[in-house]
């Protein structure tokens, strides 16, 4: 065993360790506390230095730890104890000595100090002792101590608070032992450990400690107050809950250890206060927080994951939310909420398989933690809220018929609050019987309604359920409703904790049907809650501002002096229930005497009345007071009332009132609001109608007639300035510089200035409007006949409307007009703040006016400004989700809107919506990643087909205007359809498709949900299949009819243009009102549905793909859409920046996806080229005889290369459309454009490829032919050489080199007259081209033609193109018609595209080959296909080809030639005449060949080929320099090309330049990149560090393959060089000439050849560099290029090379195969030589506009017929010519045109143009701004 203090090992059985005297444990076990608290205390921690850690979650608690008290003794206490030792039995042994028995023992014990691990004793001591022998022992621990000339003792390391036994005993010399003497004591307790407060309430406080070390019995807790002890409990825990404690009251609590023998510790005091019962309710509610730091409602309305979950409350902080969440969808159940706990549902689950059922359990159980009055959440929650959300949340209270607070108590500071400004915002409608006869009704706010008020309040207890009672009062029994919580609802039974004292308030308001109406006259009923005794400031505030005081009673015993003391104006009622126990009828006698009641004045509910008689009996007496009853004082007055009573009032914050004074300063002044409009808010009137005409005319120009459409413009141009200048002269007014100044203040000062507007405006519109309202829905019932009484009602409803909104609108009217001015104008300079203030509401949740409903207009620069400065304010946050909802009028949109976001749209203030509003909801952090945004922007709009605007002959343009813009910036369109109107559904619809099919047009396909109002019935969803069935086949009727009116006929169903679900994108919603309004609360399956819609909607959010768009974008499309929108033909005119910069990505995307394809084919077909040229030599590798199996080896790699590259493109492609940003999914329609053109790509590249492979392998086959030859001629050469060397040397004589050369000389002429001299036969290549002409034109019908053609007579004179006919010969003398024009222009460019290739093609310097004139045949055809609008014949085809193959076959004869003279086997050994003597003068001398043998083989064989190479690879390397270098941005695609150009022509601003940019933009194009190219390589040593890295890399090469040839084990010098050329020969092209003459006669030794052979590689590098270094130029090296840079930028970046039919324009659309031409700036038609036909002035006109106007034009292709400009695509189909994105973006053309007028007629031969005024003013700084504008260049 082991000891488990000293740990020493011990014998079995032994219970003391010897060393430490401690109990010995068995090994293994546990150690007890005890042992390790002694270990803990030894260590020296005492009781004295014991950290306490009392460290509280409440601020009011004080530290424990500072309030220990000395645990020593004190001097008073006795320090003396005596303990008597026990009697033990002396009697001596019979075997103990005698000396033992005499000793004597020690005497009494006596105790000095005791502490809590120690004490000091003594005892008397005995004679003779030597020494005493000291044992003490607890249950763990014993200890023997020696003790020597003392008798006293000081032990230490005991256990606090444990009993111990002391045993003294003497010890003579000889070790003999006395009796001993014992006591036992408990050592002093310690105190308990970090007492702390664990949790508080309103009544109790909860305690917790760590206990002390030792031996406790248990602890002491006294809670006490002011020094009075409240409670005092024991407990054997260390945790303790004291209940019924008062709340608010600050407790000290005393801990102390107790033991057995009933010593105790010294206490630990901690102190704590309760919380009010305020405190504890919103601390349960997790509304502490709120108390100080108000909700505000942007919070509550805040998008988060709890907005669209049902889980029920699982915590009593949940039940806030989802009271207010209910409460924002005006849900009639949002009384109704409770905690529902997981346990509780465990315990019920359970229960059900509990078969012995604890009956008892179930009266027991009532556990009323988690319930809470709906009263006490609706009291916490006004505490905790700002004034803006207790309006929202009264003013939906309201419409749920629940009861609002009147006064608020707080039950803290034991103040109340009339809550004067929550019901402001109430808006009640009814119909007195007094109107009833003559249909009218009163509406007003129901704070300023002269009501008489009925108040009911409870004196005691009370047996009757006033609330209950009061519920019945105001329902029809067929229309029951809870107006006031009661005990038998919902948690209403529930204790109220801070409610008591709230005074709520409900009306009743007749409908005018008396036999429905329970009261004839509205009244104003209140109710307090609690007892007027313990209220009765509340209670004196009813009784002065009420016409008579309803008292329930049980007893008035006690309390009735209280109705006496009271001075009241009201009338009192006493109402008592005769069956309570406590009712006495004396009672009631005597206050019915004191207070004068009439027997009418008491209503007492006895036996024989039941509760319906009860109720009727106080109805009839609340009835008869109203009619008698004058006491009447609107809730307006009632605030003195509660001032002298010292009530609060929630309107006196200083704010409030400031901004009330600031609003009655505009508004007292408003008498005549058509008047006040005109003089206060001028610039909306007729001047901003105006300018909105013009702008839409300046689009459409449909009053243009006959005039010139430039000038037109201008004119309306001048107009518009002139309103602006006449806006401009209106200083701003009065009543405009009080609103922005008020506006401007900070905080919350704004926000109600602008309510009390929006009040103070609506109180005057309705006073104004109502009679005019009414009279319009009068004759709205027959509109056909009274349609011009109708259209002036309407003018007056709009000129008397007046709102916030047109406070606003005339700011940003102010701002519009004066950012017209210098940027240092005073004027500006005020004014420039506005759209950051407007910005600001917006954050606040303010609506932002986006469509002007009554001018039909945007002000696009106002509501750009603001969108700016918004997304200033809220980066990086910007992301947004647009939800627009479109309907007919009155079909309860914004309602919708309202119920499902809880947003401020305006539902009825003097008129519905007029325009388009939009307004922001904050996303929640934590839910912004689900919908991928940070706001969600609602846009509600003006109600399509109103009657208003019926009346009106643009009313059908007007609604499409405002559907297509709306649903162009929706992601979400909500489409609403009353069942009412579901006559006037399918104009609504057709409207909604045209609006679908644009936006499908423009690249958005925002998704669609259809909403059935009015549809009650629960099976509406089944019942409707076949409706919603008819409503799919409508819409697919209107898509067909919309599309064909658009030309978009290829959408045949209305899902092809929308995202639209019949099953899931249909929901039915029913009535809003539950029964007949004014008391009909809102329908609950109206909130459910609407809520259901909602969580819906959240779905569809969430599956919003990549809408991605933030504000700014946002913008564009507002700008784009509404200049689209102006235009008559929105699809055709829509233009925008986001789609643009989309489609140029894509573009920039393919080119270089197209680039890349290119060279690597081209890199292909090079080292395809050199294996070609290489094959039958012995650089070729891999040897083959059969040409035809190497040719079609070649031709399946080809096929490999190019089917892997288009795969490769197409994945590109597809991964471009799948990436999430880019805004990809607005170029969705262009996908299938570039997937073709990447195909088309390939089968180019592919024709290309597989004829240069046939032309070069069947060249190379003759060459083959060729080199056989040369070899023969070669080998008997070097023969007869060696044959010589031999016959000299046998001489054995030295010859001079006279001698030699004479031997050599006529050995050589001997063997040439040998040999018969074969090479290539001269072919005719003209027969050769016309058999080629002649298959070509096989299926024309023109061979009879060819059968007598010289072909070389063609092509020797320029071509010209003649009309046919006399009549056309005789005009073209004078003037050469359109058409031919086109065609020579399209003709002199094919002949220079043809006259080109062969030119390059003779540059290459090889032989004829047929496929050279298929090309060019090809190049013919292609050209005429892509012009076959110009109507050219087969006649003129062969006319062209013969003139193109004439001049092509006479160079192609003299290529031939040159071919055949340059091979000739004669002339080639030749060309080797001196090098063989010199080789045979060396063999016969017998020098080494080594150095000069390398050298040869270096300049003759691979000197040539490395500059071949490097001369063949530049191309390409040039191209890429361009594509990536400076000139990156010009050539990354055909846009950004353009404008390059463009700009550059206006630098130089050259008429020249702009003639044959226009008139030649092919050859322009061409010079242009050439010029480029040149300018850029000939800046420093770009073309030598080109040159440079291509020939390190060559160089590398051939080290290698050299490096690599040493290695080979070879015969002889031959082989060696053959190994060398073989590693070469898939890079280089060695001549075989040079290479056949180098290896013979060459004697020289591998190794030294080798070392001279790498040496001569050296200098061959060094001179080459040295020599490209020199060469400066760049021209000269682009000519000797075979892949011409020029000519690859050219392809790239020209495009299809159509031009615009009218203005000349050239096309820029991606990629080859594109359906669609477009150009992003057009010209006047004047530059591309379009003049008046009478006149013959040059025409002004832009195509941009002009396609818009009623204009007509004719050509050609419209047989000289006129044809309207908008039907333009019937003749020109595949031109796309959008409107221009505003007025500036011509201004380059203009300003072109406008200068260089007279030069453009004399060049054109025609007469100036008649230049616009306004063309003349335009800058050549604003050309510039406008050319970034038109190809959005930032």
């Amino acid at each position: 065993m082991e000891c488990i203090r000293c740990h020493t090992l011990c014998e079995e059985g032994q219970r003391f360790c010897l060393r430490c005297k401690a109990i010995v444990e068995e090994e293994g076990e546990p150690c007890s506390l005890k042992d390790v608290t002694f270990d803990r205390v030894r260590s020296g921690a005492t009781e004295d230095t014991l950290p306490m850690d009392s460290s509280s979650d409440e601020e009011d608690f004080q530290d424990a730890s500072d309030l220990f008290l000395d645990l020593y003794l004190g001097k008073d206490e006795d320090t003396s104890q005596r303990v008597q030792a026990d009697s033990l039995e002396t009697e001596p042994s019979q075997q103990m000595d005698t000396a033992v028995a005499e000793l004597s023992s020690p005497g009494e014990i006596t105790v000095h100090y005791v502490g809590s691990d120690s004490v000091s004793l003594s005892w008397r001591p005995s004679e003779p002792a030597r020494r005493y022998e000291l044992t003490y022992s607890c249950n763990t621990q014993r200890e023997i101590r020696s003790i020597q000339g003392s008798n006293s003792a000081d032990v230490e390391g005991l256990f606090p608070g444990t009993e111990y036994t002391f045993s003294v005993t003497s010890v003579t010399e000889d070790g003999n032992l006395s009796p001993v003497i014992t006591m036992s004591m408990y050592t002093k307790p310690l105190p308990p450990d970090k007492v702390k407060i664990d949790q508080v309430s309103s009544e109790s406080v909860s305690l917790g400690w760590d206990k002390p070390i030792g031996v406790t019995e248990a602890c002491l807790v006294t809670c006490s107050c002011d020094g009075e002890e409240v409670q005092k409990i024991t407990t054997e825990s260390n945790t303790l809950t004291f209940s019924s404690l008062s709340p608010g009251v600050k407790y000290s609590f005393h801990v102390s250890t107790v033991l057995k023998n009933g010593n105790q510790s010294k206490s630990v005091v901690t102190y704590g206060r309760t919380k009010t019962h305020l405190e504890s309710l919103l601390l349960d509610l997790g509304l502490e927080q709120h108390y100080t730091e108000k909700l505000d409602l942007s919070t509550v309305l805040q998008i988060d994951e709890k907005t669209v979950t049902d889980e029920p409350a699982q915590t009593l902080s949940a039940l806030p939310w989802i009271f207010l969440k209910r409460l924002m969808m005006v849900n009639v159940t949002a009384r109704s909420v409770k905690c529902t706990s997981l346990e509780g549902e465990a315990n019920c689950d359970a229960s059900f398989c509990n078969i012995d059922l604890d009956l008892e359990s179930l009266v027991d159980n009532l556990d009323s933690s988690n319930v809470v009055n709906p009263l006490d959440i609706v009291t916490a929650l006004f505490l905790c809220s700002n004034g803006f959300l207790q309006q929202e949340m009264v003013l939906k209270m309201s419409m749920c018929q629940f009861s609002v607070p009147l006064l608020l108590p707080n039950c803290d500071t034991e103040e109340c609050t009339l809550m004067l400004w929550a019901m402001r915002d109430i808006v009640k409608k009814f119909r007195p019987h007094s109107l009833a006869d003559s249909r009218g009704f009163v509406e007003d706010r129901i704070v300023l309604s002269d009501l008489p008020m009925v108040s009911f309040v409870r004196l005691g207890e009370c047996s009757l359920s006033k609330s209950q009672i009061l519920n019945k009062l105001l329902s029809n029994p067929q229309q029951y409703h809870d107006t006031f919580v009661h005990h038998d609802m919902e948690c209403g039974d529930s204790p109220r904790r801070i409610s008591n004292g709230l005074v709520e308030i409900s009306w009743y308001l007749p409908s005018g049907k008396k036999n429905i109406d329970i009261f004839g006259e509205a009244i104003a009923v209140s109710n307090l809650r609690g007892d007027i005794s313990s209220f009765e400031t509340q209670y004196s505030f009813l009784c002065q501002t009420s016409a008579a005081v309803f008292v329930f009673f049980d007893n008035l015993d006690t309390k009735y002096k209280l109705l006496t003391s009271q001075h009241t104006k009201a009338q009192l009622f006493l109402v008592g229930n005769t069956q309570s126990k406590s009712f006495s009828i004396d009672a009631l006698k005597r206050t019915a005497a004191e207070l004068n009641l009439k027997k009418s004045s008491i209503i007492l509910k006895t036996k024989q009345i039941n509760d319906a008689d009860f109720v009727n009996n106080l109805r009839n007496t609340v009835g008869e007071l109203i009619k008698n009853s004058k006491s009447r004082m609107p809730l307006e007055q009632m605030a003195e009332v509660a001032h002298e009573l010292g009530i609060l009032v929630d309107e006196d914050y200083k704010e409030c009132q400031s901004a009330k004074l600031n609003a009655d300063a505009i508004t007292s002044k408003i008498y005549d609001t058509p008047q006040y409009k005109e003089s206060q808010l001028p610039l909306q009137g007729q001047i901003w109608k105006e300018l909105a005409r013009l702008e839409k005319e300046e689009c459409r120009l449909r009053k243009a007639g006959n005039q010139n459409l430039e000038m037109y413009k201008s004119e309306l141009q001048t107009d518009k300035r002139q309103l602006r200048e006449q806006q401009r002269r209106y200083d701003i007014s009065e009543a405009m510089t009080c609103f922005i100044n008020a506006i401007s203040s900070a905080g919350l000062e704004r926000t109600y200035f602008l309510k009390w507007m929006r009040m103070n405006l609506d109180n005057m519109a309705r006073k104004n409007l109502s009679g005019l309202r009414e009279l319009y829905k009068e004759k709205s019932q027959n509109s056909s006949e009274n349609k011009d009484e109708i259209a002036d009602l309407d003018r007056q409803i709009s000129n008397s409307s007046l709102g916030t909104e047109h406070f606003l609108r005339e700011m940003g009217q102010l701002y519009e007009s004066a950012v017209l001015l210098e940027e240092a104008e005073e004027s500006r300079q005020q004014l420039k703040h506005l759209p950051r203030l407007c910005a600001e509401l917006l954050l606040d949740g303010f609506p932002l006016e986006l469509v002007d409903g009554d001018a039909s207009n945007i002000p696009l620069r106002w509501v750009s400004d603001v969108l700016h400065q918004l997304n200033v304010l809220v980066q990086p946050k910007s992301k947004i989700l647009v939800v627009t909802v479109l309907g007919v009028q009155s079909t309860g949109k914004s309602t919708l809107l309202n119920t499902m976001f809880g947003v401020q749209f305006a539902v009825s203030s003097g008129r519905c919506t007029r325009g388009a509003f939009m307004l922001l909801i904050k996303v929640k952090d934590d839910f912004k990643k689900e919908l991928n945004c940070d706001f969600l922007v609602i846009i509600d709009t003006e109600g399509l087909k109103s009657p208003e605007l019926a009346q009106h002959d643009d009313s059908y343009e007007h609604d499409n205007e405002l559907a297509t813009l709306v649903v162009g910036l929706s992601d979400v369109t909500i489409i609403n359809i009353a069942m009412e109107n579901s006559t006037e559904m399918k104009d609504i619809l057709q409207i909604v498709v045209h609006a679908f099919l644009r936006m499908k047009e423009v690249g958005k396909k925002p998704k669609c949900q259809f909403v059935h109002q009015n549809v009650a019935d629960v099976s509406a969803h089944d019942k409707n299949m076949r409706d919603r069935k008819m409503l799919l086949e409508q819409l697919n009727e209107m898509t067909q009819a919309a599309a064909r009116m658009e030309n978009k006929e290829e959408n045949k169903s209305f899902t092809d243009v929308m995202e639209y679900n019949p099953e899931t994108g249909n929901w039915y919603i029913p009535g809003l009102w539950h029964g007949n309004p004014p008391m009909a609360p809102v329908n609950a399956g109206y909130s459910e549905s609407v809520y259901e819609f909602k969580k819906n909607m959240i779905e569809v959010f969430q599956n919003c793909e990549a809408s991605g768009n933030n504000i700014m974008d946002f913008l564009e499309w507002t700008k784009s859409l509404w200049n689209a929108v102006k235009y008559e033909n929105f699809i055709f005119s829509f233009r925008n920046s986001l789609v643009a910069d989309a489609y140029m990505k894509l573009c920039v995307e393919f080119s270089k996806w197209e680039w890349s394809f290119r060279k690597h084919m081209h890199t292909w077909m090079t080292n395809a080229e050199t294996r070609i040229s290489n094959f039958g030599t012995i650089a070729m590798k891999y040897q083959t005889e059969d040409v035809r199996d190497f040719l079609h080896h070649l031709k399946s790699e080809a096929s490999i290369e190019l089917v892997q590259w288009e795969k490769n493109l197409l994945d590109n492609l597809t991964k471009y459309y799948e990436q999430a940003d880019g805004h990809v999914y607005l170029v969705e329609r262009y996908r299938e454009d570039f997937a073709n053109s990447i195909k088309s790509l390939k089968r180019e590249i592919e024709n290309s490829v597989l004829s240069k492979l046939v032309a070069d392998v069947e060249i190379q086959q003759g060459m083959n032919k060729l080199a056989t030859i040369k070899k023969n001629y070669t080998a008997v050469m070097e023969e007869k050489v060696l044959k010589l060397v031999e016959n000299c040397r046998k001489d054995k004589c030295q010859r001079p080199d006279q001698e030699l050369d004479r031997e050599f000389e006529k050995v050589w002429e001997e063997t040439v007259q040998e040999l018969s001299f074969t090479g290539l036969k001269k072919i005719d290549i003209v027969s050769h081209v016309l058999s080629q002409l002649r298959s070509n034109m096989m299926q024309k019908a023109v061979n009879e033609k060819l059968n007598n053609v010289k072909l070389e007579d063609h092509g020797t004179k320029p071509f010209i193109v003649s009309p046919g006919g006399f009549l056309k010969k005789l005009v073209n003398s004078i003037y050469m018609n359109e058409n031919t024009r086109k065609t020579q222009a399209m003709a002199d460019n094919l002949i220079d595209k043809c006259n080109e290739f062969v030119r390059e093609t003779v540059q290459n310097k090889t032989n004829y080959h047929d496929t050279y004139i298929q090309e060019i045949l090809h190049m013919i055809e292609e050209k005429l296909e892509a012009n076959k609008n110009l109507g050219t014949s087969n006649k003129f085809e062969l006319s062209i080809k013969l003139y193109v193959c004439g001049f092509a076959s006479r160079a192609f004869q003299a290529m031939h030639e040159q071919f055949i003279c340059a091979n000739n086997p004669h002339w080639c050994l030749e060309q080797f005449k001196g090098k063989y003597l010199a080789d045979f003068k060396d063999l016969f001398s017998g020098q080494d060949q080594c150095q000069k043998k390398a050298a040869e083989f270096t300049n003759l064989c691979l000197r040539p080929a490395v500059e071949a190479c490097v001369t063949n690879s530049l191309g390409l390397e040039m191209v890429d320099v361009m594509l990536t270098g400076q000139n990156a941005f010009q050539f990354s695609s055909r846009t950004f090309f353009q404008y390059s150009i463009l700009k550059q022509l206006l630098s130089a601003f050259n008429f020249d330049n702009y003639v044959s940019y226009i008139c030649h933009y092919e050859a322009f194009v061409k010079n242009w990149i050439l010029n480029e190219i040149l300018k850029h390589f000939s800046q420093g040593n770009k073309m030598f560090e080109l040159e440079k890295y291509q020939l390190n890399g060559i160089i590398k090469v051939i080290n290698e393959a050299i490096s690599k040839a040493q290695t080979n084990e070879n015969d002889n010098i031959k082989e060696f060089l053959q190994d060398i050329c073989r590693e070469l020969g898939e890079k280089l092209v060695i001549p075989q000439d040079a290479l056949e003459a180098t290896m013979i006669l060459n004697n020289s030794n591998q190794e030294q050849f080798s070392h001279w052979l790498k040496t001569s590689v050296v200098e061959m590098e060094q001179s080459l560099t040295e020599e490209f270094q020199k060469a400066e130029d760049v021209k000269h090296k682009l000519k000797r290029q075979k892949i011409k840079p020029q000519n690859e930028l050219f392809t790239r970046v020209f495009g299809c090379g159509k031009q615009c039919p009218f203005c000349g324009a050239p096309c820029e659309a991606g990629g080859e195969a594109h359906n669609e031409h477009c150009a992003s700036i057009h010209r006047p038609q004047g530059l591309g030589q379009v003049r008046f036909n009478d006149s013959r002035k040059l025409c002004t006109d832009i195509c941009s506009s002009a396609v818009f106007s009623e204009g007509s034009f004719k050509c050609y292709e419209t047989n000289e017929e006129f044809q309207p400009l908008k039907k333009y695509r019937e003749i020109f189909p595949n031109w796309h010519i959008p409107a221009d994105p505003s007025i500036q973006a011509s201004d380059y053309w203009k300003y072109v045109m406008a200068k260089f007028n007279k030069e453009f007629a004399k060049e054109y031969v025609s007469h100036p143009g008649d230049i616009p005024p306004s063309w003349k003013r335009i800058t050549k700084e604003q050309a510039e701004n406008s050319l970034r504008e038109s190809f959005s260049i930032n």
